[in-house]
């Protein structure tokens, strides 16, 4: 998960965690950019807005762990449509 919060500008922003793993070779200072260039990408995949939370979600959240991915998954526009009409969890 990535974490989009001021204390990004303390760590190098290694907040940035999934833009960061989608383009490893982009220096830490750009990260944000990727970012703004690609909101499509980023806005609606898990990610927070506090540190504490991470933090905090990470040693109480079972389902958290250093194994722990998030994977993107391509569908044309007709498979979200039917998924969304039997209720599937896609946004």
């Amino acid at each position: 998960f990535s974490y989009y919060g001021p204390l990004n500008w303390l760590t190098f922003n290694v907040g940035y965690h999934n833009e960061h793993h989608d383009f490893a070779n982009i220096s830490g200072k750009n990260l944000p950019d990727v970012r703004r260039i690609a909101p499509e990408y980023y806005d609606a995949i898990p990610h927070y807005h506090s540190w504490i939370k991470v933090i905090y979600d990470y040693i109480v959240d079972d389902g958290i762990s250093p194994y722990s991915r998030t994977k993107r998954v391509t569908m044309e526009t007709k498979e979200i449509d039917a998924l969304r009409a039997q209720g599937g969890l896609v946004k």
